[in-house]
C-alpha cells in the first residue's frame, strides 16, 4: 500500500531505496502502554520506600559508566551509531559528537561496519539519512562499509532492527560482537538494552571525557530515571510472572 507523505530508506549504505516509513517519534505514545505504566508505579513505590537512596544508586551506576568508558577499543568493531532528533534536518551538537567520533574510527581502521541508527524525529530525513550525509561531507571514504537502520523511534527498537540486519533475518545466526557508540549521557540505557536483548555489547563514548555542565548533568540524571524505569520494571515482570511484560526486552 502505498502512503503519501515522507519517505524512509532500508539498510543500505549508498543509495538507498525509498519505502514508506512508520509513523514519526511521539514520546506521550507511551502513557497509553499499560505495561510501561506499570513499571512507572512499580519504579515510583521503590523510589518512595528506599527513602531515594534505589535512585541515587542508579545515578551513580550511569556516572561511573559515563565517566569510565573509553573512546576507542582494539581491533575491529561492528559498531552501532545512535542517533538523536535532528535539529532542522541536521544533526545536533550530541549527534554530531557521535558521528566525529564514529569517522575517527572508520579513519583509524577501528570499524569494520558502521550502523546508523535512527527513524524519523521530524524533518523531511531520518536520523540515520542525516547522520550518512553529515559523515560523507566530513570526508567520509567512499569504499566504508556503512548501513542505515531508520525504522525506531528510540533505543529499544534502534537495537531490535540493528540485531535483525546483523543476523539477516535469521534468529538462529549469532550476532558478532558491537561497539555501542553514543553520548557518555546514553551509554548505561543502551548497554543495558544491548546486553537484554542479547547483544555481546562494549561501550564508546563519543566525547573525549564526561562534559561536567549544568545541561549535561540534567542529562545524566535523566538517563538513571530511565533505566532504573527499565530495569526494574523488568525485574518486577519476572518476579511476578508476567511474561508479557517481561518480554518487552527480549
Amino acid at each position: 500500500m502505498r502512503r503519501q507523505g515522507r519517505l524512509r530508506t532500508l539498510s543500505v549504505c549508498r543509495f538507498p531505496i525509498p519505502v514508506p516509513y512508520p509513523a514519526t517519534r511521539n514520546p506521550w505514545r507511551y502513557l497509553r502502554d499499560a505495561d510501561v505504566v506499570h513499571a512507572a508505579v512499580v519504579m515510583l513505590f521503590a523510589v518512595l520506600l528506599s527513602a531515594g537512596l534505589v535512585w541515587l544508586g542508579y545515578i551513580a551506576h550511569v556516572w561511573r559508566i559515563a565517566r569510565r568508558t573509553p573512546t576507542t577499543r582494539p581491533g575491529r568493531w561492528v559498531v552501532l551509531v545512535f542517533g538523536r532528533q535532528l535539529a532542522g534536518n541536521h544533526p545536533e551538537a550530541d549527534y554530531r559528537a557521535r558521528l566525529g567520533r564514529a569517522l575517527a574510527l572508520v579513519r583509524a581502521g577501528q570499524a569494520r561496519r558502521l550502523l546508523l541508527l535512527g527513524g524519523h524525529s521530524g524533518g523531511d530525513r531520518s536520523e540515520a539519512q542525516a547522520g550518512l550525509v553529515w559523515l560523507q561531507r566530513h570526508g567520509l571514504p567512499a569504499d566504508a562499509p556503512v548501513e542505515l537502520e531508520q525504522e525506531s523511534t528510540d533505543s529499544l527498537e534502534n537495537l531490535r532492527h540493528a540485531r535483525g540486519l546483523l543476523q539477516g533475518g535469521d534468529r538462529a545466526e549469532l550476532l558478532p560482537p558491537v561497539a555501542l557508540l553514543t553520548s557518555r549521557y546514553h551509554l548505561a540505557r543502551c548497554l543495558l538494552l544491548a546486553r537484554r536483548l542479547g547483544f555481546d555489547a562494549h561501550p564508546l563514548a563519543a566525547e573525549a571525557t564526561l562534559p561536567r555542565t549544568p545541561r549535561y548533568l540534567a542529562r545524566l540524571l535523566m538517563e538513571a530515571t530511565y533505566l532504573m524505569w527499565i530495569d526494574l520494571g523488568v525485574r518486577w515482570a519476572r518476579l511476578i510472572g508476567h511474561r508479557r511484560m517481561a518480554a518487552r526486552i527480549s
